[in-house]
């Protein structure tokens, strides 16, 4: 994906992580962190969403924007 640092595998920082993403817009490739609820497994996000709404995926973040805002970046939708 253009655009994102990937992981440094010998930190935590930036995971792969699944989370619950509350959107209008399902075609954006990066989400503010105030968007964005992770959670422990795939089964918990995809109990958490609502169709139209809140939508499960797999993200990969937390990650610092050019604009100083945390953001997490889309992996896949569940």
């Amino acid at each position: 994906m253009r655009g994102f640092v990937p992981p440094d595998p010998e930190t935590k920082v930036s995971e792969i992580k699944f989370a619950v993403i509350t959107t209008k817009r399902t075609t954006r490739q990066r989400y503010p962190a105030a968007c964005v609820e992770i959670v422990a497994d795939p089964q918990a996000a995809l109990d958490g969403a609502q169709p139209g709404q809140r939508y499960a995926a797999r993200v990969l973040g937390p990650s610092k924007s050019s604009e100083g805002q945390f953001i997490y970046y889309l992996m896949e939708w569940l």
